[in-house]
C-alpha cells in the first residue's frame, strides 16, 4: 500500500542519514574547497579537524534539515519508482531495461521537489565551519605577519545560523525560488542517478531470488543497494560537484562565484582541472552505499506493513 511505502521510505532515510551524515559533511567541504584555499586533504583529515574545531556534534551540522526532509524525499523516490514500474508493466510482461530506466528517470524527477531545498539548506550549514576555519587561519597568518600590535588582525568569530534563519532570509529576498537555487543541477544529478541506480539494483537483487514470487534475503537487498548506490554515486559525481558549488551561498577567501551550470563547469575545468569533478567521489560512494543498502533492506523487509498489521490487533 502507498502508506506502507511512504513509512518504509521514511524509516530507511532516517536510519541511513544518521549513520552516514559525518561522511556527507566531509564530502560537501571537500567539494567546495578550491585550489589555493585547501583546508582539508582527505576524508579523515576533514573529520579530525572538524572534531577539533567544532566538537563531535560539529560533524552533524545540517543533520536536522536532512532528518526532517529525508523522510518525504526517500518516500517520494522509492514510492515513485514503484509507481512508474507498476504502470509500465501493466501488459504483464517483464520490464525491459529501457522501461526500468524510464521508471528511475520518473522517480529522480519527482524527488527534486524535496531534494533541492533540503540540499541547499544542508550545504549552507555543512560548509559554514570550513569558511569560518579558513577565515580564522587567514586572520592568524595576518597577525603573525603584522609588524606591530596595532596592525594585528581582530580574531574572527563564527556567527552560527540556523536553517530557519536561512529559509526566512531566502523567502524574504528571493521568494520560493531562493529555496530552489540549483534546481537544474539537482535534476542533472538525480535523474541520471536514478536511471543507473534502480535498474542496477533490481537486476542485482533478482540474482539472489530463488523464486520470482519470494523476496530476496535481506543481505542480498543490502549488498545490491550498496553496489548499485556506490556505482551510481560515482557516475554522477561531476554533477554533484557542480550542484554543491552552485548551491553554496557563501564563499571562502578568493573563491570563485558561478552564474550557472555552464559557467561553473567551465571555471572548474580551467582552474582546477578535470579531476576536480571527482572531488569527494569516494566520500559520496561511502555515503550512498550504506544509505541505499539500509533503505532497500527496510523497504523490502516491509517494517511498515508489520506496524500497520499490528494496529488492528492492538485495538482488538
Amino acid at each position: 500500500s502507498l502508506p506502507a511505502k511512504l513509512i518504509n521510505g521514511g524509516i530507511a532515510g532516517l536510519i541511513g542519514v544518521t549513520c552516514v551524515f559525518p561522511i556527507d559533511l566531509a564530502k560537501t567541504r571537500l567539494q567546495n574547497q578550491q585550489n589555493g584555499q585547501r583546508m582539508y586533504t582527505s576524508l579523515s583529515d576533514c573529520l579530525i579537524k572538524t572534531i577539533r574545531s567544532e566538537g563531535y556534534f560539529g560533524m552533524y551540522r545540517g543533520a536536522a534539515v536532512n532528518l526532517t526532509l529525508v523522510t518525504p524525499e526517500k518516500a517520494i523516490k522509492l514510492a515513485a519508482n514503484d509507481f512508474f514500474r507498476h504502470h509500465l508493466s501493466k501488459d504483464g510482461k517483464k520490464l525491459t531495461l529501457m522501461k526500468e530506466m524510464l521508471a528511475g528517470c520518473g522517480a529522480g524527477t519527482c524527488q527534486v521537489i524535496v531534494t533541492t531545498p533540503m540540499e541547499m539548506l544542508k550545504i549552507q550549514l555543512q560548509d559554514a565551519g570550513r569558511i569560518a576555519a579558513q577565515k580564522k587561519l587567514m586572520a592568524a597568518q595576518a597577525q603573525l605577519s603584522s609588524s606591530s600590535a596595532a596592525g594585528a588582525a581582530e580574531p574572527v568569530m563564527e556567527t552560527r545560523t540556523t536553517a530557519t534563519q536561512i529559509t526566512r532570509e531566502l523567502l524574504r529576498s528571493k521568494g520560493i525560488a531562493g529555496l530552489y537555487k540549483g534546481l537544474g543541477a539537482t535534476l542533472l544529478r538525480d535523474v541520471p542517478f536514478s536511471i543507473v541506480y534502480f535498474p542496477l539494483f533490481a537486476n542485482l537483487n533478482k540474482l539472489g531470488q530463488k523464486d520470482p514470487n519470494i523476496k530476496a534475503p535481506f543481505y542480498v537487498s543490502f549488498l545490491s543497494g550498496c553496489v548499485a548506490g556506490s556505482t551510481a554515486a560515482v557516475a554522477v559525481n561531476p554533477c554533484d560537484v557542480i550542484k554543491t558549488r552552485l548551491q553554496s551561498l557563501q564563499r571562502g577567501v578568493n573563491e570563485d562565484t558561478y552564474s550557472g551550470i555552464l559557467d561553473c563547469t567551465k571555471k572548474i575545468w580551467q582552474k582546477e582541472g578535470p579531476t576536480a569533478f571527482f572531488k569527494g567521489a569516494y566520500c559520496r560512494a561511502l555515503v550512498i552505499a550504506p544509505l541505499f543498502g539500509i533503505a532497500q533492506v527496510v523497504y523490502f523487509i516491509g517494517i511498515a506493513e508489520f506496524l500497520l498489521d499490528m494496529l488492528p490487533k492492538h485495538r482488538a
